[in-house]
């Protein structure tokens, strides 16, 4: 559209001298041509002359300041006076050059005087040069206004053709909405055909896949009930039968109003059935034949490590060769349980559940028969044990030997069915399922031949050899932790087995054990005359001089304590023997009253003061978990004194007139005004009263009696009373008792001193305010 020599159009001038005006070297002021000369300028007729030379002092270059060597600084101190030094030296360079540059220019305005000349005869000629000089002053901005004259003429044309495309693209834009308001309505046409052919084409797809559902059960028939239907469970394409059964049952069952669908589900059921019968006689028609081949050689050794590898080494390795069955087993058994053995519920778990309890009960008894022998030869090593060694021994020695052969069944279990079943109260689970299969070997979910063994021994052994087997269980395999992975997964496995063995047998067979003990050294204890006194304290130990109940009932805390963990410090156990103990005590404390008058030690208050604070240090040792056969001294007597608040009497007692003073103590206790009723005595209360409470119960009745009577024999001593012994005599008397019973516990006696002066004030001053009244 445009010529590129429109935009070349500019002339060059620059380059071009004027002919007219001559250059003369030999001037002194050697002036420039002009550059504001025009191209086309017209020819000068009068000759330009050439200016009168002109004064001019040569062009000096101003340079920098010569660079001089300051003087180097001696020190930090010095350097400031060489920098000041320097400062003053440049400024007075810097002002001797400004004054050399003022002269110079005054010099150049000092010009010769120019002779006058005719005016009349150079006028005309410095017109010419006015002219001249406008001119060439002009030159410069007459060239920028061609060239914007130029450009504006290219933009005019630019906008030109710019509206002529706007017109242009505007037509086109008309024409193709005209264009596309008369294709709307067939593209519409189109999307609708497109739509309804998607819609057909789902609709087809959909049809097809329903009836494949209906067309694979002819195929899948004429494969179930051909001749060698039987071989079809020893390759991996019966699991996808298997997958594809589940399918149409599946659908059948979500669509019930679809034609014939109950008829198909009827029949599809009883293939997978089919199937899994197949399967299950297959896999056990395998166990056998391995079986058959692995008893002959176990039966035919008498190495116990020859036949522990033939048992599960070989057993295994004959099992697993046959892949695609046991791929198959396992696939069905993952149908129903997951890796825990615990149920996953589906539209076909009970089919899949029976099939995989029959595995189990078949792969039971298999073991159960090949290792017969093995299981037979422990247990003649566990009797031969009871005879030579002893009843404890042979029992830990047979529970380690059955937890490795429980591990090992385990751990040959999960190989072959890809399952680890644990502990589990669902019915539908794995566990309760093998549960139910017992059978005489040891396995995961059958520790019933474990206690069955163990039990009978026991049952005639003595109570202490079952509390230190109970104990050495406890601690070796739930206590205990293992650092190694082999390691820690038999420490958990024995784990899992010793609690429901304990929790299932050994803990309710102890329980039985320690009641008919209870009643047989306790409830059923005879009580001889030799009992019935307080004898010295040997060697400061608090209990030697306790009854022989109280000191059984100590023994069989200990024991429990022994077998039985913390948790179950609270069993039914420990209370009856407190219990039972109580009674027993209460027994021993009627007949030395009945006997008083004629044999009056010991005391029955002390003698039940003595008992009852020993069972009370025993229980709560056992509580706190320090609890020792023979304590050295009653550690707990403190806290026992404390519940009893005997600071607290003195107030008791003067709020008492009229009354029981035993009535006042109970009160005291359980927070009721003292008002002179009758209230029942706590040790009547029911059977589900604390133990604890019972003993606190109790001895704070037997305390305050005892403080009662010795409280009015010391008022009866001081008042010097008829008949009463003197006060010196008194408490010499209560001294010897004290220490007889309380020997090598001073803070005990002093505690009850301490009680008996109490009781004694307080009965005095009630004494003194009734007689004031």
């Amino acid at each position: 559209m445009y010529e590129d020599s429109w935009y070349n159009f500019v002339p060059d001038h620059t380059h071009k001298r004027n002919p007219s005006i001559p250059q003369t070297s030999t001037t002194a002021h050697r002036r420039r041509e002009s550059l504001l000369q025009q191209p086309n300028g017209s020819k000068q007729t009068d000759p330009i002359e050439p200016l009168e030379g002109l004064l001019e002092e040569p062009e000096t270059i101003i340079s920098p300041p010569e660079a001089t060597l300051s003087r180097r600084a001696k020190s930090y101190s010095d350097f400031y006076h060489v920098v000041c030094a320097q400062l003053s030296k440049d400024a007075a360079a810097e002002k001797k050059k400004r004054r050399r540059v003022k002269e110079r220019n005054l010099d150049a305005l000092m010009v010769e005087k120019v002779e006058k000349v005719d005016r009349h005869r150079a006028l005309p000629q410095l017109e010419s040069f006015d002219n001249e000089l406008i001119e060439a002053s002009q030159q410069q901005y007459l060239l920028y206004r061609d060239q914007l004259e130029m450009t504006e003429r290219h933009l005019d044309t630019l906008i030109t053709d710019a509206n002529g495309a706007l017109d242009l693209l505007t037509s086109l834009t008309h024409s193709f909405r005209a264009v596309e308001s008369q294709t709307s309505s067939f593209q519409a046409q189109c999307d609708d055909l497109l739509a309804e052919e998607r819609r057909l084409q789902k609709l087809a797809d959909e049809v097809g896949t329903d009836l494949h559902y209906y067309a694979y059960l002819d195929g899948v028939t004429r494969r179930l009930n051909a001749p060698g239907a039987s071989r079809l469970v020893n390759h991996e394409s019966f699991g996808e039968i298997l997958t594809n059964l589940d399918a149409c049952i599946e659908f059948m069952i979500e669509h019930p109003d679809y034609r014939d669908a109950e008829s198909y589900l009827a029949r599809y059921q009883s293939l997978l059935t089919k199937a899994l019968h197949l399967l299950e006689v297959g896999f056990t028609g395998h166990l056998d034949r391995v079986s058959s081949e692995i008893s002959k050689h176990i039966i035919a050794t008498q190495s116990d490590s020859a036949r522990h590898a033939l048992a599960y080494g070989r057993f295994e390795e004959m099992v697993l060769e046959a892949d695609g069955l046991v791929t198959n087993a396992q696939r069905v058994i993952s149908s129903c349980f997951d890796q825990l053995g615990n149920a996953i519920p589906g539209k076909s778990f009970d089919y899949y559940s029976n099939t995989a309890l029959s595995i189990f009960s078949s792969y039971s008894d298999v073991r159960d028969r090949d290792l017969r022998p093995m299981t037979q030869h422990d247990l003649e090593v566990f009797r031969k044990d009871i005879k030579d060694i002893n009843v404890e021994t042979a029992c830990r020695n047979f529970i380690k030997q059955c937890y490795e052969r429980s591990y090992d069944e385990a751990s040959l279990f999960a190989k072959i069915f890809s399952i680890e079943p644990q502990y589990s109260a669902d019915p539908q689970s794995a566990y309760v399922a093998l549960k139910g299969h017992q059978k005489a070997l040891v396995s995961v979910a059958n520790i019933i031949p474990i206690a069955t063994t163990l039990q009978p021994t026991l049952q005639t052994s003595e109570l202490q050899t079952v509390c230190n087997l109970l104990g050495w269980i406890t601690n070796e395999y739930l206590l205990l932790e293992y650092d190694e992975e082999e390691t820690q997964q038999y420490a958990v496995h024995c784990h899992d087995l010793t609690a429901r063995l304990l929790i299932e047998h050994f803990w309710p067979f102890t329980d039985g054990a320690f009641d008919a003990e209870v009643t047989k050294s306790i409830s059923r204890a005879t009580i001889s005359p030799d009992s019935l006194k307080i004898t010295p304290v040997v060697n400061g130990v608090a209990s030697s001089n306790a009854h022989p109940i109280t000191k059984r009932a100590l023994e069989l805390l200990a024991m429990y304590d022994q077998a039985m963990p913390k948790e179950r410090s609270s069993s039914p156990v420990v209370f009856r023997i407190i219990d039972e103990t109580i009674l027993a005590m209460q027994r021993v404390e009627s007949r030395l009253k009945s006997n008083k008058a004629a044999n009056p030690d010991p005391d029955p208050d002390l003698f039940m003061i003595k008992n009852l604070l020993i069972l009370k240090n025993g229980l709560v040792s056992l509580e706190f978990g320090d609890v020792r056969p023979h304590p050295t001294a009653m550690q707990h007597f403190g806290q026992i004194w404390d519940a009893l608040s005997p600071q607290n009497w003195l107030g008791l007692f003067r709020g008492i007139i009229g009354g029981s003073l035993s009535i006042g103590l109970w009160s005291s206790a359980t927070g009721t005004p003292a008002n002179g009723k009758a209230v029942p005595p706590r040790s009547q209360a029911q059977p589900e009263q604390d133990a604890n409470d019972k003993l606190d119960e109790l001895l704070r009745q037997s305390i305050y009696a005892f403080t009662q009577r010795w409280g009015t024999l010391i008022n009866a001593a001081r008042s010097g009373k008829r008949g009463a012994k003197s006060l010196v005599t008194t408490e010499k008397e209560l001294d010897e008792k004290l220490l007889t019973a309380f020997g090598g516990q001073p803070e005990v006696v002093a505690k009850l001193k301490e009680a008996i002066q109490i009781n004694a004030q307080a009965q005095k001053e009630m004494k003194a305010e009734k007689g004031g009244r």
